[in-house]
């Protein structure tokens, strides 16, 4: 009896073995279940990832420099998903002109705030948005509709805020960060309002700017629909909010959508005559309006909405210029119907509008939401084809001079652009931060 057992156990350990032996030959020389299984496993991924990833609409990838010449000097910082040696992550890479990584953050985005994730149940919330790298190499990032965190260099927690943070992160002239940030919950009421919004009766996302000190401090909640309210532009509310005709469904709590918050620095304060240096422009996607906003008085100074479709980054760029990524959201997938995403400057206080991209030398550039911009100091312009994870740099004239597409997460999915900026480092600057190997000559394994 023991001796048949034996046999038996026997058997079974042979099979075992000679299973294991093929799934790993199948694993390395792609045989029958393989691909099976790295099906499942990428649906899988995709159950985690999917907030992060969208319609794949570049079959190209990686850089295309069309003017080495005109291409505006410094390292490209972005945020958003990467495919590492053997899984996808969530974090930040610096890269070169030529594309490649000179220093990488990996973030667990499920670790920063556990408590508030499984809460709140919605994996959009494990997003990671608007981020700020510091000179030293540390990066502030929002972990979406969930907190703040400040990470350095080695990928180690400086500190966490668990208060909300969803898009932007702008740094004041003080060192204190503006942060488009919501309350906990939805509600229907505020500390000015104790009786209700007048004509919401359900409750809605009360978002807010967030004003953060350099350690982590909230320092002040500041309500976006206690501003409406008390500058008279509620209408804008009820433009942006009426119901569907014949439409049983409530309507969406997020009623306004803060996507950004810049203050005026005090340098160019006097080329704004409406305007105070520490004054804020703020966008509100939802609602297609972008105003600056004084935080000590609460009073709103300018609006404006005619011009924009579910913008995105308004930024005060000189001479009394506000220049701001409209992105001109049509019915359509790829923009065919108004032209695509355009940058907008609108002058305040000349009450002027210029169309500064596209221009008749432009490439189509579209998403239909985030997206963002940035005013380079040699006239050219950086822009974040959010959705279609593409970054193109443009001359003042609307060609392109440089490319940059993420790598495909699938054949029919790739990872969005959720920040991104040309910053004034160096690779001397990247060799000098913890955990940087750019002084051996190759980039972060």
């Amino acid at each position: 009896m023991s001796e048949f057992s034996f046999e038996k156990a026997a058997f079974a350990l042979s099979v075992l073995v000679l299973v294991l032996l093929y799934g790993y030959s199948a694993r390395q020389n792609g045989l029958f279940p393989d691909q099976i299984i790295r099906q499942v496993q990428q649906e899988a991924s995709n159950v985690w990832y999917r907030p992060s990833l969208t319609t794949r609409v570049h079959e190209r990838h990686g850089v295309r420099i069309e003017d080495s010449s005109a291409v505006q000097p410094g390292l490209t910082f972005i945020n958003s998903l990467w495919k590492g040696e053997d899984e996808w992550y969530a974090g930040f890479q610096l890269i070169d002109r030529e594309g490649k990584t000179l220093h990488r953050w990996r973030v667990d985005r499920g670790a920063l705030f556990p408590d508030s994730v499984e809460e709140r149940g919605n994996p959009e919330h494990r997003v990671l948005h608007g981020s700020h790298l510091f000179p030293n190499g540390d990066v502030l990032f929002n972990a979406q509709y969930t907190g703040t965190v400040r990470m350095d260099a080695c990928g180690d927690i400086r500190w966490r805020l668990p208060a909300g943070g969803h898009h932007s992160v702008a740094r004041a002239e003080d060192g204190t960060f503006w942060i488009s940030g919501l309350a906990e919950g939805s509600r229907t009421t505020s500390t000015q309002y104790p009786d209700g919004y007048p004509g919401l009766d359900d409750p809605v996302w009360i978002e807010q700017l967030h004003h953060v000190s350099a350690d982590g401090t909230l320092l002040e909640r500041i309500n976006v629909l206690d501003i409406l309210y008390a500058n008279d532009l509620e209408r804008y509310i009820v433009k942006a909010w009426q119901p569907q005709t014949g439409a049983d469904q409530p309507r969406a709590k997020d009623l306004t959508h803060l996507n950004d918050i810049e203050p005026l620095p005090s340098s160019m304060a006097d080329e704004y005559p409406l305007f105070e240096a520490g004054d804020l422009v703020v966008s509100l996607r939802k609602l297609s309006l972008v105003f600056v906003f004084d935080p000590d008085t609460g009073t709103v100074k300018w609006h404006t909405s005619d011009p924009l479709i579910m913008q995105h980054d308004p930024d005060f760029i000189g001479n009394g210029w506000i220049g701001i990524f409209d992105n001109n959201r049509d019915f359509t997938n790829r923009g065919t119907m108004l032209g695509g995403s355009r940058i907008v400057a609108v002058q305040p206080h000349t009450d002027s509008v210029e169309i500064r991209f596209p221009t008749p030398m432009s490439e189509l550039l579209y998403t239909k939401s985030q997206g963002m911009w940035q005013q380079l100091p040699n006239g050219n312009m950086l822009l974040a084809e959010a959705k279609a994870g593409r970054i193109l740099e443009v001359a003042p004239d609307g060609r392109t001079v440089w490319e940059w597409i993420i790598e495909p997460y699938s054949e029919s999915k790739v990872s969005r652009i959720s920040e991104m900026a040309r910053r004034d480092v160096s690779r001397a600057d990247v060799a000098s931060w913890p955990c940087s190997s750019v002084d051996s000559g190759r980039a972060t394994p």
